[in-house]
């Protein structure tokens, strides 16, 4: 075996550059055999553009390409999947109007000998994935009727049924619950087993040094280091892949509760058929101004449900009682909710936060257009000056106003949500696991304007996947299993051990 071929990707000198923006300037990066190598650095440093250059999604400026020792060109994601290169993108990329195994199998349908669809062998080997994933996803369930986690493991699905010897995973645990996330790792392992090469990314460290063999670190669209995994630790990643030292924020001194901005009082929502979970049974709990209420639960619990029927986004009928400032409120749809001042930034950020269609400012002012209408029409620079504010204050990195928001990274898509409803003047923000897929830089200064936020008299309710958060940002946190509340605990009485215990009613 040459020296070439003790690598299964060589990538030298990428460059890559899209309207107004360096994306990658001169990136080299080799990756062994049968290692799990991650790729670190924060959200705009050009990770997941490196890795769409490998899997064919985009093609380099200019650099060489390697897999096995060999120069390839990829002009196509076919190109990457016949040379043995797979994705997981971070933004999901499914059918919603298809079944899952129509999905996984999209484009590689199986066929009978007269070249008809064979559909029984297509969910014959999706079930078998699934299997492989512990997942209890039908493979005829239709996608669009799955929430975010179980769409991620029908993309990871998806990406195993092309057999590839390289595997590059994009944040696959960001949408999972832990016990997923154990699930993937012990596939994962398996496909070590088997001789794969996984690319994996993600913001989170303990995954990272649990799985990684080696660690590369991006900055700013640069190479800044690789090193083994043993020969460092995770606060120096963190330093290199943000340029500065991270210091731990002590977030949320104690203050004094203002008055009850939001009560809830026996909410049910039931399911729409019979396959649904997550309806609500009889929820109530109250928010203060200045207050961080964080909902826990495991994924399915119905966290998501319980912002959604508040916001007047549900897909079905909610029943009880909700109170803002202590009126009784019933939102049919979110513009009414918006309009009485509470709002909420969403799970899925590309399904149903962004207007992919349009730029940033578009994407940001579009809820506050009003202000720049002059003389019944809209007005371009009011409307620019109009975001200038919330761009500063967020810290939002984009190549120009005029951009369209595709183009940014995804913490960066997720900031221009929040600005958006910051326009309105909000009394309640509705937090829906806010900083999945988003960099530890970008959750500093996210928590630093939640903060912020509550000492301006604003009551946060704050859902997270991960419980270290909730517990560094609530001053309260209630547990739901099963659409019920089932435990709630001040900030100094919580703690993991109580609150897996109440999510999981041991």
């Amino acid at each position: 075996m040459n020296k070439l071929a003790e690598f299964a990707v060589v990538m030298k000198g990428i460059t890559k550059q899209f309207p107004g923006v360096v994306a990658l300037d001169g990136v080299t990066l080799r990756v062994r055999r049968g290692e799990v190598h991650a790729i670190c650095g924060e959200n705009g440093a050009g990770k997941s553009t490196l890795m769409k250059i490998l899997s064919g999604v985009h093609r380099p400026d200019a650099g060489e390409l390697e897999i096995a020792g060999q120069t390839v060109q990829f002009h196509s994601t076919r190109d990457a999947e016949n040379a043995g290169v797979a994705i997981i993108h971070q933004e999901l990329e499914l059918v919603e109007e298809l079944t899952v195994a129509a999905n996984v199998f999209l484009g590689r349908e199986p066929r009978t000998r007269f070249g008809l669809l064979n559909d029984a062998i297509a969910r014959r080997k999706t079930g078998e994935l699934l299997d492989l994933l512990e997942a209890s996803i039908s493979p005829v369930e239709m996608t669009g009727g799955l929430r975010v986690g179980d769409q991620q493991l029908v993309e990871i699905a998806k990406a195993l049924s092309l057999h590839a010897s390289i595997i590059v995973m994009d944040e696959p645990t960001s949408a999972l619950t832990d016990a997923e996330a154990e699930r993937l790792e012990r596939t994962i392992s398996t496909l070590r087993q088997q001789g794969c090469t996984i690319l994996y990314i993600s913001h989170k460290m303990d995954e990272v040094f649990r799985l990684a063999d080696r660690i590369t670190i991006l900055r700013d669209g640069c190479h800044v280091c690789t090193v083994d995994k043993e020969g460092t630790t995770a606060s120096e990643v963190t330093g290199w892949m943000v340029g500065r030292e991270i210091t731990e924020h002590s977030f949320r001194r104690q203050q004094a509760t203002g008055t009850c901005l939001l009560e809830v009082e026996n909410l049910c929502v039931a399911p729409q058929d019979s396959r649904q979970s997550g309806q609500l049974d009889n929820v109530s709990f109250r928010v203060h101004a200045g207050e961080v209420l964080g909902i826990a639960g495991l994924m399915g619990a119905g966290r998501t449900e319980v912002l959604e029927a508040i916001f007047g986004s549900s897909p079905s009928q909610c029943q009880g009682r909700i109170l803002l400032e202590g009126e009784a409120v019933s939102f049919t749809h979110p513009s009414d909710a918006c309009n009485a001042g509470l709002v909420m930034v969403p799970e899925d950020r590309k399904r149903l936060g962004i207007f992919a269609n349009l730029n940033v400012t578009e994407n940001i002012s579009i809820c506050s257009l009003f202000h720049a209408i002059r003389n019944g029409l809209l007005s371009k620079r009011i409307e620019e000056d109009i975001v200038a504010d919330p761009i500063h204050q967020i810290g939002i990195k984009a190549p120009s106003l005029t951009a369209n928001i595709s183009e940014l990274s995804g913490g960066n898509q997720q900031k221009c949500i929040i600005s958006r409803w910051l326009l309105t003047k909000p009394r309640v923000l509705l937090l829906d696991d806010p900083t999945r897929g988003i960099d530890v830089g970008a959750k500093a200064e996210l928590y630093e304007l939640i903060e912020t936020l509550c000492q301006n008299g604003l009551a946060v309710i704050l859902t997270s996947s991960e419980l270290p958060e909730l517990l560094k940002l609530a001053d309260r946190i209630i547990v739901m299993a099963e659409g019920r509340v089932t435990a709630e605990f001040s900030r100094d009485d919580a703690d993991e051990k109580k609150i897996m215990a109440a999510a999981t009613l041991a």
